[in-house]
């Protein structure tokens, strides 16, 4: 039986129908600072937690809870002789049900206050109780998440018992809580690219998802607590529901066009570019996006970094698409995209910022920090110069073949993609895949180094002009040479974009 409750709270969502409950089956509440003003303002009969400890609230209200009254109260086993002669002994009365939320750390830490504002807004007194009822959970009913009072409020209105598995399940999300916003203050302060001895991570589930890669894996979206990003807070404005591939094709399709200034569109299937282009307008980038792969292109995801108008949503809904992703949609562009009522208009806000990695293993994590590195340094190897509108195309290139699979060539012309060979177990098997399609395109990249001279022999085949790669092979000098032999400038940058 219910007899004490501490509330605590500083999200006050739902908790004067917790408390007017609890008071009217007899609980006697106990409350803090300015949750203690607020349930005597709205009515709500409660004792002051000073008045139970004899000690009054210090330093700022860091110290309010921490106390060996509080804690003894929560901690005491109720089956334990000895723990209750002790307790009983010193006067504390058992509190059987602890109601605590915390400081929002996951919110400031993100917003822009100073490093000392952000400290305040670590929570102490908060976890500490809640990991005191959660172990002791046999005994005291703990309540973390707002969402859980409706479920003991009905079982109390019912005169129910709350049972162990119940009991356990809340404890359990206690556990579950105070790691992740553990792990949010360890990030904050050890900064995020530190490898530290123990990986913490933080993140909040956004919603389940149907399934996951295929219909027999179940799956979940989980956004990070202590970092902004384009996937974080998007918004959908139309559509089905997002699956699993959705979100992992929507963010490279997005990362794709962040890498430009100018227009860009980027159309992409198994989370693999098949078309990019930059432009003047965003019609004629999708349109020659488009072009690079009719085929691979529907059924596919495209995303756009400028507002999408009406000529160009005229020309998106002729084929089936699953997500167009954009900053913006005029209002006539959203009226002819949500004719189509499956497809998934998503606004993204937010420039890509990854600074971080994961890829899970059996049994392990590896961690790295984000490829944003483009080039290292330019260094034209050949004879032969690129022309400056060469170089332009180079660099283009380059920003494309970093989102595609390796081994991975992309051939190009005048901002567009021409030609893609992703996902290949060797080089020239990539290389033959994107010059085979692409009809008039006279720049190639690649993400890695040439080991040999046959992929220069096939490009000059398809009357490319100018490569980049990143060069470093021993064999370097293969790839030169036979670039000189066939008149072809070739342009090394130092820096490999391998993309498992």
């Amino acid at each position: 039986m219910i007899k004490t409750a501490l509330i605590s709270v500083f999200d006050k969502e739902n908790i004067l129908n917790l408390a007017t409950t609890l008071i009217n089956n007899g609980v006697e509440i106990i409350s803090t600072g300015g949750t203690f003003k607020y349930l005597k303002d709205n009515g709500i009969k409660v004792v002051e937690i000073s008045d139970i400890t004899g000690f009054e609230e210090i330093l700022d209200g860091r110290v309010k809870t921490l106390h060996p009254t509080i804690h003894s109260g929560i901690l005491a086993i109720r089956d334990n002789k000895e723990h209750m002669a002790t307790i009983k002994s010193k006067g504390i009365k058992p509190i059987d049900m602890v109601v605590v939320n915390l400081y929002p750390f996951f919110d400031k830490v993100t917003e822009n206050i100073s490093f000392e504002e952000k400290v305040e807004f670590i929570d102490i007194g908060g976890p500490t109780m809640l990991r005191a009822a959660a172990k002791n959970f046999k005994d005291v009913i703990v309540l973390s998440d707002t969402s859980d009072y409706e479920n003991i409020i009905n079982k109390m209105q019912a005169k129910e018992e709350v049972d162990f598995e119940t009991r356990k399940y809340l404890a359990g999300k206690v556990f579950n809580l105070i790691s992740a916003y553990d792990a949010a203050i360890s990030n904050f302060l050890l900064g995020e690219e530190t490898y530290s001895q123990y990986l913490s991570v933080s993140y909040k589930k956004q919603m389940d998802l149907r399934y996951g890669e295929n219909p027999h894996q179940s799956a979940a979206y989980y956004v990070s607590t202590t970092e902004n990003g384009a996937m974080k807070d998007f918004k959908q404005l139309n559509g089905k529901e997002l699956s699993y591939n959705n979100i992992k094709d929507m963010d490279i399709a997005w990362k794709v066009v962040c890498e430009f200034e100018e227009t860009a569109c980027c159309g992409l299937k198994h989370n693999t570019p098949c078309g990019v282009a930059i432009g003047s307008s965003v019609l004629q980038t999708y349109k020659n996006a488009y072009a690079c792969d009719p085929m691979s292109i529907f059924g596919g995801i495209v995303a756009f970094n400028k507002k999408v108008d009406s000529e160009t949503a005229q020309e998106l809904v002729k084929i089936f698409l699953e997500v167009v992703i954009a900053p913006e949609f005029d209002e006539e562009a959203l009226n002819i995209l949500k004719a189509k009522k499956n497809l998934r208009i998503i606004i993204c806000s937010n420039k890509a910022i990854d600074k971080m990695q994961m890829v899970k293993v059996d049994g392990g994590i590896l961690v790295q920090s984000s490829d944003q590195k483009l080039i290292q340094d330019i260094k034209v190897v050949t004879e032969n110069k690129p022309s400056e509108e060469e170089m332009k195309d180079l660099i283009f290139a380059m920003k494309v073949v970093k989102y595609v699979k390796s081994n991975a060539i992309v051939v190009v012309k005048d901002g567009v993609t021409k030609g893609i060979g992703a996902g290949q177990v060797n080089r020239i098997w990539a290389a033959e895949q994107a010059l085979e399609r692409s009809v008039d395109g006279n720049i190639m990249a690649s993400d890695a180094y040439f080991p040999f001279g046959d992929v220069v022999e096939l490009a000059a085949k398809y009357k490319i002009t100018s490569i980049i790669q990143p060069g470093g092979s021993i064999k370097d000098a293969q790839s030169i040479d036979m670039c000189d032999k066939n008149g072809i400038s070739m342009v090394f940058t130092g820096t490999r974009h391998f993309k498992h």
